[in-house]
């Protein structure tokens, strides 16, 4: 048996992006993780052990987002994928999506999303 834990909309100011302005003046970025979880006991004996730390979860992927510059949010994206399932060997999938609101697009949008998944 397998469950999913979804942590939605999880915001950070980070300076992600190609041109030089994106980078000076940073903006805000939003994550989804979706994280499909083999729970071994953990479930059965009511047990942190053996499944995912919401709150180490969400430090993996602040450190992440909020630390060095990337010029895509793809590569951020699959880099916090796959520090998630090396953090937490419980987790089978890791499925996240970057929103970036602040697109430099020459046109009016809500926002530009990525997802990526690990392992493929």
């Amino acid at each position: 048996m397998m469950y999913v834990i979804r942590m939605m909309n999880c915001a950070f100011f980070a300076r992600h992006g190609v041109l030089d302005e994106e980078e000076r003046l940073g903006q805000r970025f939003y994550v989804d993780a979706v994280l499909t979880v083999e729970p071994g006991r953990a479930l059965s004996d009511d047990s942190l052990e053996g499944t995912v730390d919401y709150g180490a979860a969400f430090k993996v992927i602040e450190e992440i987002v909020a630390g060095k510059r990337r010029f895509l949010i793809e590569s951020l994206a699959l880099e916090v994928a796959k520090a998630l399932c090396a953090r937490f060997p419980e987790i089978a999938r890791s499925d996240i999506t970057i929103r970036k609101p602040n697109a430099p697009v020459p046109g009016v949008l809500d926002y530009v999303e990525v997802s990526v998944a690990w392992p493929q």
